[in-house]
């Protein structure tokens, strides 16, 4: 495997540039080994959100200026909130795009694992140079070249300072999508992973001609009535564990069902939770159509790290923001969880 940069600290902004300062050596290692290349595939996670598409559909636009052959795979549709970005329109839902096509270079992108990438059997013996762009601190660094950067805001902040180090015109459809990300995994700059250097990013993606009206009409206005009746049967559910501090409520099969909404159209839930006043912790989980539970953890509390329980349940994600998915039922999930938390 390739050198590896991961970085855990979330201190002084001194700190956090020289942190992008030792990225510059792996950043031109990529960009070396993409100049090489003729064909290149993209990957966004299943359930893709801003930040993995964002990252994607910047480095489409960017591959596109070297004139390479460039393809898009997700796990999933994308959601109809991300249409707007260049490029989605062309992704492919076709695992057989990884025996068929023949790409010299697969680009990863923010997934800490290839299971949660959805792409764990294709990748097996693939010839293809793995390359792996993400922010998350459980990264497996499952790629030949890993990038990764646990203390940017998003992958796009990281995908943006690589456009940087190798002298990459960013254009304004690039800078829109960038921000996208940013927005998306910063909740509107304002949950915790919100940096000094994500709001300069911010600014200066502005300066490029990121379009913040059309990222508003397509992602940040995005409820629609069924959406809102659905946030209400769930927020009527919430309890809290006196025991371990944690609030949580939870979404059935049958919800999703009732209202017609999918698993893209859930998004903020979480982070809205996280905005009680109160519990240190908070938990949405839900019913999959598989049968699975999945959860999703949230804090503000600085002595609080959530992926070190998600990391038990087997998932992993931020210290302040995390997730995992499990067998059983959603009481089998919270006495698992109850169980760790009082362990301690």
């Amino acid at each position: 495997m390739a050198r590896i940069i991961s970085y855990l600290d979330r201190g002084s902004q001194q700190i956090y540039n020289a942190m992008f300062n030792h990225m510059q050596a792996i950043a031109r290692q990529i960009d070396n080994r993409l100049k090489k290349a003729e064909k290149i595939l993209l990957v966004a996670h299943q359930n893709p959100d801003g930040d993995c598409l964002g990252s994607a559909t910047a480095l489409i636009e960017y591959l596109g200026q070297m004139k390479k052959q460039t393809t898009l795979f997700c796990g999933s549709p994308i959601p109809r909130r991300y249409q707007f970005l260049p490029h989605v329109r062309f992704a492919t839902l076709d695992k057989r795009i990884f025996s068929e096509w023949d790409a010299e270079v697969i680009i990863v992108l923010d997934s800490g694992d290839l299971n949660y990438a959805g792409i764990a059997e294709e990748l097996i013996d693939h010839p293809a140079t793995i390359i792996n762009i993400d922010h998350h601190p459980t990264n497996t660094k499952y790629g030949h070249i890993n990038l990764i950067h646990p203390a940017a805001a998003s992958t796009t902040e990281i995908i943006y300072r690589f456009f940087k180090i190798n002298n990459a015109r960013i254009n304004r459809d690039m800078a829109t999508a960038l921000l996208t990300g940013l927005i998306s995994d910063t909740d509107n700059f304002s949950n915790p992973a919100t940096s000094e250097s994500a709001l300069t990013t911010a600014g200066e993606l502005l300066r490029l001609g990121a379009n913040t009206t059309l990222i508003h009409n397509w992602v940040t206005k995005n409820k629609t009535i069924n959406i809102l009746k659905l946030w209400g049967a769930v927020l009527s559910r919430l309890e809290k564990i006196e025991e371990i501090d944690m609030a949580y409520t939870y979404i059935t099969k049958e919800d999703t069902g009732k209202y017609h909404v999918g698993d893209a159209e859930l998004e903020g839930i979480s982070n809205f939770l996280n905005r009680m006043d109160g519990p240190k912790i908070s938990l949405l989980i839900k019913e999959t159509k598989e049968g699975k539970i999945k959860g999703s953890f949230r804090t503000s509390s600085d002595d609080v790290d959530v992926a070190a329980i998600a990391k038990k349940m087997g998932g992993g994600g931020h210290k302040k923001a995390s997730g995992f998915t499990a067998d059983g039922t959603i009481d089998d999930v919270l006495n698992r969880i109850i169980e760790i938390q009082t362990a301690k």
